[in-house]
């Protein structure tokens, strides 16, 4: 009787220090990284971080309507998608402001999207539309 109860206290003693040095290919016993929250992330103001690269802020009311005109007045197209056209009306604008030496191809680029291409002469009338307007006047 002896002899039994000290085979199953090894056996238990065993069977613990076993599943405690258990090996598996998960990462349970890794160290857990820490997340960032939203107080250790630094606050980055776009809109001054746009204006610094040339990009105007988001035209509202009266300046919306006027853009598109104008937009569409080159590739009538581009403005079926108006938040598109906005967008890379106001993405152009870094193109203008910044020198660019194909500002008429980045346009054509930049208003080519799902179903509508843009010519790079189409560009070039987008590009004075949007000097025209003053609406690249960051």
């Amino acid at each position: 009787m002896r002899t039994r109860t000290i085979v199953v206290a090894i056996a238990v003693t065993l069977a613990a220090a076993l599943a405690g040095c258990s090996s598996s290919d998960d990462d349970t016993d890794a160290k857990p990284t820490p997340k960032p929250t939203a107080s250790s992330e630094p606050s980055v103001d776009v809109s001054a971080a746009e204006k610094a690269v040339g990009i105007p802020s988001e035209p509202t009311g009266v300046k919306r309507a006027q853009l598109l005109r104008a937009l569409a007045a080159a590739n009538p197209g581009i403005v079926k998608y108006e938040d598109k056209a906005i967008d890379a009306a106001r993405n152009q604008c870094s193109a203008i402001n910044g020198g660019s030496a194909k500002v008429d191809w980045a346009a054509s680029q930049r208003f080519s999207y799902k179903d509508v291409t843009t010519t790079e002469a189409q560009g070039k009338q987008i590009n004075e539309a949007l000097k025209g307007l003053g609406f690249c006047k960051a």
